[in-house]
């Protein structure tokens, strides 16, 4: 290593330990309720994506666009609950919806007078599910439409792609995880579609499904290349199996998800996120053959549990969301919006000269520490990590709240002027720590 890598090194430890340091020092509020949530909790912590040394922001309250944390800054939420948050906080809407299901009783205990509305605007929203059934989370969602394939193609396999998530027990961020469930896992390149054919051409009577992601979402906001969607949608037609796309964060995309963007239908659609209008949501569906097995009237018919599937305060905001909110117009102006934001933020990294890019689609973008293309995230760690831990750290001084791996989601309240303070904090980011950042090859 050469003295000045070396030096650049130590002034990348140098500059995020003050970071951090500073962090703290701001936010002594934060690191007591860290603290007491210690005692209790493993880390403090409940949900892993949340936790970031040297601790997490507590989250006091939140209106439209805007968060306020326990020491009392405020912030233009550029997270939105990494992508459930699409209506911003207490849609007034959505709080009317919570409010009449709140009226008319919760845990009814049987079928309710709103599970088959949110249903119905579902199957209108996304053509290729015929039928669907309700789940708790995206997770659980992935989970039955596994179930289901390998059921319905009496088939053992899964091919999967490394960099997917496809929830807390169906995560390959680096191949299997030891918390996933014991599926029989194929493990293919994102868009290398020659690899993912010769995996499915070697196990052709095996593979119950491909399960995949239109733009691999916790994995960097990657997209994936139409023809490689197109090259899996042909394979699993000829082979038998079912493409299966995870779109619990890209249905956001477009009026009809990324799906009815690219013009490519899968099998089975799983869905997670802001569908529910904010509360605890998931749903999957498709082919009216395949979802036809949990059938409670046919004889063997799958069983599919699930105590809060139809709760009414999920049914209720999900139905006002599609229904009166994200109509087809807005979710095409927010993602123009989002399409907008990414091309200044490249602007700056090119004008600048900067080793740095956003990669994503629509309302949906995450930093890269890499000038160079990204196809799948092998092509995203030759960047340091520590630029984006100054990225975090930087934005939240500014007011910007985003995610420490530097993904960012715009919502609903999000209007120019919040665009303009984002790309602002960012422009002054990159003149802040230009030296440790780096130059584009």
């Amino acid at each position: 290593m050469s003295q000045s890598t070396l030096s650049r090194d130590e002034a990348l430890v140098d500059a995020v330990a003050q970071a951090s340091s500073q962090f703290a020092q701001r936010n002594p509020a934060s690191r007591a309720q860290h603290e007491r949530a210690l005692q209790v909790m493993p880390g403090g912590n409940t949900r892993s994506v949340l936790f970031y040394a040297p601790f997490p922001l507590a989250m006091r309250r939140g209106e439209d666009c805007r968060l306020w944390d326990a020491d009392g800054h405020e912030y233009t939420d550029f997270l939105a609950e990494f992508t459930a948050g699409l209506y911003g906080h207490s849609h007034p809407v959505i709080r009317a919806a919570v409010q009449a299901a709140l009226d008319g009783g919760i845990n009814l205990t049987g079928h309710n007078l709103l599970e088959s509305q949110l249903a119905r605007l579902i199957c209108d929203r996304f053509p290729s599910i015929a039928q669907l059934r309700f789940t708790n989370s995206g997770t659980e969602a992935n989970l039955m439409a596994i179930a289901v394939a390998k059921a319905f193609t009496q088939r053992g396999k899964v091919l999967v792609f490394k960099g997917a998530y496809h929830g807390s027990v169906l995560t390959f961020a680096g191949g299997p995880s030891p918390v996933n469930v014991p599926h029989d896992f194929l493990i293919g390149r994102y868009n290398d579609a020659a690899g993912a054919m010769s995996l499915i051409q070697a196990n052709a009577n095996d593979i119950a499904a491909v399960l995949v992601e239109p733009m691999q979402g916790a994995g960097g906001c990657i997209p994936a290349e139409t023809a490689f969607l197109e090259a899996l949608r042909k394979a699993t037609s000829d082979t038998g199996a079912l493409l299966i796309f995870d779109e619990v964060m890209t249905s956001r995309l477009g009026p009809h998800g990324r799906q009815g963007q690219l013009g490519i239908t899968p099998d089975l659609t799983t869905l997670g996120k802001y569908i529910g209008g904010g509360m605890s949501f998931g749903a999957f569906g498709g082919r009216a053959d395949v979802m036809a097995l949990f059938d409670p009237r046919r004889a063997g018919g799958l069983a599919h549990a699930g105590t809060f599937n139809n709760n009414v305060l999920t049914m209720s905001a999900g139905i006002a969301g599609l229904r009166d909110i994200y109509t087809a117009e807005a979710a095409l102006a927010l993602n123009t919006l989002g399409d907008s934001m990414r091309k200044r933020l490249n602007a700056v990294c090119r004008a600048q000269g900067v080793a740095l890019q956003f990669t994503g689609l629509g309302s949906l973008m995450n930093l890269q520490a890499t000038a160079h293309p990204i196809a799948h995230i092998d092509d995203t760690t030759e960047g340091d990590p520590r630029i984006r831990d100054l990225f975090f750290f930087h934005m939240l001084e500014a007011g910007v709240y985003v995610a420490r791996r530097g993904f960012t989601v715009l919502s609903l309240p999000i209007r120019a002027s919040h665009v303009d303070k984002y790309v602002q904090a960012f422009e002054a980011f990159v003149q802040r720590y230009r030296d440790l950042i780096g130059t584009a090859a």
